[in-house]
């Protein structure tokens, strides 16, 4: 990354969609410091100044244990980069990012700092895809955070006023759960042990370089299928493999019908496993035509 600008945050006045790749250490609402990268869409100007993918930004939430270095979210970037700009971040306990991981609750204002440093970069467009944990945060937060329910004066919903507008304009969710303290397959007991456990969260740490809080949820976040009613009128798009280890096909489909009007899109994608890394590039270039069409 040593060809990238680096500097921290500030909001704009005056936006200006930038032409080159920027590193920046974007501070949260509560105080944790995360790495974000942005890349200009490689479509160049095809599709004429100001046009959709000129416009539109994909910021992209990554799953636990991941980072915005890793191989499937580098991977998920460089195709989402042929149809928009992308930004990419690593949650509070992963990569160079600060804190520790709430797997999936104060994670909600790691991507609230990276939305609004996308629309501070001139983006109007802003769509989030999130994978797995990432998966979760990107419903919470788009429920959350909109025009309406938080402007220049502050908290609403119980979240805290951002550094900019970090309201979104589109969402996908990839192998998201729909519910909290999920236990039905082997996977998840596994996952359990390691957030639960003293010795899990040292595997987690020093194992796949993880920090984990030590404390129990106080209170219980919104869950996800609560999330859901609260996106519209933004778009959204549930995707889900029918081989994913860790949540059954009850989970997406819990999700896609919690949507107001039945707004969400389902698609159930044959032979796919879980999250980022059971992504492949033709799945994430429909997501991509989605995000920008959306």
């Amino acid at each position: 990354m040593s060809s990238l600008s680096e500097g921290r945050f500030v909001s704009s006045s005056v936006p200006l969609i930038t032409r080159t790749p920027q590193y920046a250490t974007l501070l949260t609402d509560d105080g944790v410091p995360v790495e974000a990268v942005y890349e200009p869409c490689t479509a160049g100007s095809g599709q004429g100044a100001g046009g959709v993918a000129e416009q539109s930004a994909i910021v992209v939430a990554h799953g636990f244990t991941g980072s915005l270095d890793r191989p499937a979210i580098r991977r998920a970037a460089g195709v989402f980069l042929q149809r928009a700009a992308v930004v990419t971040f690593s949650f509070r306990g992963h990569g160079k990012s600060g804190g520790k991981s709430t797997v999936g609750d104060r994670e909600v204002l790691d991507l609230a700092a990276a939305v609004a440093w996308a629309r501070s970069l001139g983006h109007r467009r802003i769509v989030t895809v999130g994978f797995s944990m990432g998966g979760s945060v990107v419903l919470r937060q788009a429920a959350l955070y909109t025009k309406e329910s938080v402007g220049d004066e502050g908290a609403v919903r119980g979240v805290a006023k951002s550094a900019g507008p970090a309201h979104v304009d589109a969402v996908i969710s990839v192998s998201s759960p729909a519910r909290w303290y999920y236990r039905g397959t082997a996977s998840m007991r596994r996952l359990h042990w390691m957030v639960t456990r003293p010795s899990g969260r040292l595997v987690g740490r020093y194992g796949l370089g993880t920090r984990i809080h030590d404390r129990d949820w106080d209170p219980v976040p919104l869950s996800p299928v609560a999330a859901v009613p609260l996106i519209a009128p933004a778009p959204l798009l549930v995707v889900h493999g029918d081989r994913d280890p860790y949540f059954p096909l009850d989970h997406p489909r819990m999700l896609a019908g919690a949507a107001a009007g039945g707004a969400a899109e389902l698609w159930l994608e044959r032979g796919m496993g879980h999250a980022e890394n059971a992504a492949d590039e033709s799945l994430l270039g429909r997501m991509a035509d989605w995000a920008v069409g959306a």
